[in-house]
C-alpha cells in the first residue's frame, strides 16, 4: 500500500513559472531588444525528443537515457495529488485531482507507458498520467513494468497485470476501471486485458490504445513515411525481437494483431493521421469490429508517434487526450458528475 504522498498544487502563474523553469536549460529567451533571437518551436522539441526514442542506430541503454534527459526538462503536472504504491511488488504512483480529497475513489485508470520496452518511466509520462487524472477525475496508477533488455516477454504482461489486479484487491470495480498505454504502452494494454479474459476473471470497462504497436514484424511499414517522427520497420523488428527473446518465429507470438478479441471489452484506438503505423492500427480495428467488439477509431490529423506525451506544448495532443478522456468516462459504471 502507499509508501509516501506528496502533493502538488499550482495556480496558473505558478505554473508559467515552473514550465519557463523548465525550458531554461533547452531554450535561449529572446530579449525585447533583440529582433533577431531565435524563436522557439515547441513542436520541432517534441519530436527531438521523440526522435532520440526512436532511434534505431543506438543501443537501448543510450536510447533510455537520452529520452529520459530530455523528458526531465518538460514540466511536472500540477493541481494533482500523487503517492508513490507498491503494487503487489510493481512500483507505481497513484495520481489524482488535487480536488478530491480521497485516498481511493471509485473509479480508475491502469496507465501503461510507451518507450520501446526498454525506455518511459514515472517521469517521462506523469504528466500525461495526471492529464488523464484531470479529465476523468479518476484515479490513474501509473506503473514501473520491467524493461528490456534485462527481462522480456512475458514479464511486462504479468507487472501489468498484477498492478490491476492490485486495483481490483484496493477496491476499484472491474467495471469502473480503464485501461490505457500509449506505444508499446498500448501494445501492452491489449495483452495484459487478453490475459485478464484469459483467466475468465473480471475484465477492464475499456481499452485505450494510443499509436500501439500491433505487428512487431513491421511488413506493412512503409519505407518512406510522412510523419515528422517515423517508427522504421528495423526498429520495429529490433524491439520485437528482444521482446520476444531475439526469436524472429516468435514476432507473431507477440504482436497483438495475431491475437483472438472475443469477449473484450470497448476499444478505442488512436493512431495520427500520417503515421506509418496508421495502417496496421486500422487492420487491428478491422479484426476487433469483425470479433463484434465495440470499437472506436480516431485518426487524428497532425498527431506524430507518441505527441500524446506534450499536451502542456501541442494542441493536438491535448484534444486528442481529451478525446480519449471522454471515452474513458463514456465506460465508467459509476460515471463522473458533469
Amino acid at each position: 500500500m502507499p509508501l509516501r504522498s506528496r502533493t502538488k498544487v499550482g495556480l496558473a502563474g505558478r505554473a508559467m513559472a515552473c514550465l519557463l523553469l523548465a525550458l531554461s536549460p533547452m531554450i535561449d529567451i529572446a530579449r525585447a531588444d533583440d529582433a533577431s533571437a531565435p524563436t522557439y518551436d515547441l513542436r520541432s522539441r517534441a519530436t527531438e525528443i521523440i526522435a532520440r526514442l526512436l532511434d534505431d542506430k543506438a543501443d537501448f541503454g543510450d536510447r533510455k537515457r537520452r529520452f529520459e534527459e530530455a523528458m526531465r526538462a518538460t514540466p511536472q503536472p500540477t493541481r494533482v495529488q500523487i503517492r508513490q504504491v507498491d503494487a503487489d511488488g510493481v512500483e507505481g504512483e497513484l495520481i489524482w485531482p488535487a480536488r478530491l480529497h480521497h485516498p481511493l475513489g471509485k473509479r480508475a485508470i491502469l496507465f501503461l507507458h510507451g518507450g520501446g520496452f526498454y525506455g518511459g518511466s514515472l517521469r517521462s509520462h506523469r504528466n500525461i498520467a495526471a492529464s488523464f487524472a484531470k479529465a476523468t477525475s479518476a484515479d490513474v496508477l501509473l506503473i514501473e513494468y520491467r524493461l528490456l533488455p534485462q527481462y522480456r516477454f512475458p514479464r511486462q504482461v504479468n507487472d501489468a497485470l498484477t498492478a490491476f489486479r492490485w486495483l481490483l484487491e484496493s477496491g476499484y470495480e472491474a467495471g469502473n476501471i480503464v485501461v490505457i498505454g500509449d506505444s508499446v504502452g498500448g501494445t501492452l494494454a491489449l495483452q495484459m486485458s487478453l490475459r485478464q479474459i484469459a483467466t475468465n476473471a473480471e475484465k477492464p470497462a475499456a481499452v485505450i490504445a494510443i499509436s500501439p504497436i500491433v505487428d512487431f514484424e513491421g511488413a506493412a511499414v512503409p519505407a518512406d513515411g510522412k510523419d515528422e517522427v517515423s517508427v522504421s520497420r528495423e526498429w520495429l523488428q529490433q524491439v520485437g525481437k528482444e521482446y520476444a527473446g531475439k526469436a524472429s518465429t516468435s514476432l507473431q507470438q507477440v504482436s497483438p494483431i495475431n491475437n483472438d478479441y472475443t469477449g473484450f471489452p470497448p476499444v478505442l484506438l488512436q493512431v495520427g493521421d500520417k503515421e506509418v503505423l496508421r495502417g496496421d492500427v486500422e487492420r487491428l480495428f478491422d479484426k476487433l469490429k469483425a470479433a463484434n467488439v465495440d470499437t472506436r477509431l480516431d485518426v487524428v490529423p497532425g498527431l506524430f508517434h507518441e505527441a500524446s506525451l506534450f499536451p502542456f506544448w501541442l494542441d493536438q495532443a491535448r484534444r486528442s487526450n481529451q478525446h480519449a478522456a471522454e471515452f474513458a468516462m463514456a465506460h465508467f459504471t459509476d460515471k463522473p458528475a458533469q
